[in-house]
């Protein structure tokens, strides 16, 4: 694991968006294409501006993924993660493929295996991640999932993960947050080539101390971040404020 930290949030996440971006240039030159896959949230947001700016990524050679969606949430409402993705990137860069989570499907695991399906014939170059407040990547919350195998799983949102989307603003309250999503597993995440996760914020600082300098545990899901031999962690001096090497 390579930890990055910065002074603020705009040259963290301008950093992350220049190592994604070599990542992605470098796959699409080896290979002539390259797969990733796209993370959501406000942490993100400063992250996949700069990364649509860049102008050496021929988006055109690329196929994108995204690593979670809401069980039940219309496309249009404004927490879905499609309309974030479609708002943020989809909509500013030429992608060659793109694979959506339809989360509003009446059946989930249906999705979830038409998902399984494509992402069988993919091998991942860079997955985008973040770190939740609970130390979730993707959805898994804690205790998450080490073990399935399965590329997409239905996920339970504990209490703190929903708290967190009403704190970013994307419900009004903790009950009009649906309790189950479709989520990118712990060991696919893992399967991808390289990582690059972007948590900016103060917000992050305990979720950060708690994964990053704790022992790897289904209770602090990011830790498995640890096991990954090409995870690059961009911190801010606010999400690092609890690491004692920062201070």
């Amino acid at each position: 694991m390579d930890l990055n930290i910065y002074d603020d949030k705009v040259e963290t996440s301008k950093k992350a968006a220049n190592r994604a971006a070599t990542l992605l240039r470098g796959a699409i030159e080896d290979q002539g294409q390259a797969v990733f896959v796209l993370a959501t949230g406000v942490s993100q947001l400063e992250f996949l501006s700069h990364l649509t700016e860049i102008d050496y990524v021929d988006w055109s050679k690329t196929t994108a993924l995204h690593l979670d969606e809401y069980v039940g949430l219309s496309p249009d409402h404004r927490a879905s993660f499609r309309k974030y993705l479609d708002d943020n990137f989809f909509d500013k860069v030429n992608i060659s493929t793109v694979h959506k989570i339809k989360g509003e499907r009446e059946n989930p695991k249906g999705e979830c295996a038409r998902l399984n399906d494509i992402v069988k014939d993919l091998a991942i170059d860079v997955a985008f991640l973040g770190i939740g407040e609970n130390g979730h990547i993707a959805f898994n919350d804690p205790p998450a999932d080490f073990d399935t195998d399965d590329p997409y799983i239905v996920v339970e949102l504990d209490k703190r993960c929903r708290e967190q989307q009403v704190g970013e603003g994307w419900f009004d309250s903790v009950e009009d947050v649906p309790k189950k999503a479709i989520s990118m597993s712990v060991r696919q995440i893992m399967r991808a080539h390289n990582i690059v996760c972007t948590v900016p914020g103060k917000r992050k600082a305990e979720a950060v101390e708690t994964c990053l300098t704790g022992k790897v545990s289904p209770e602090r899901p990011a830790s498995i971040l640890h096991r990954h031999d090409s995870a690059y962690i961009y911190l801010d001096r606010e999400s690092a404020s609890l690491l004692d090497e920062y201070e």
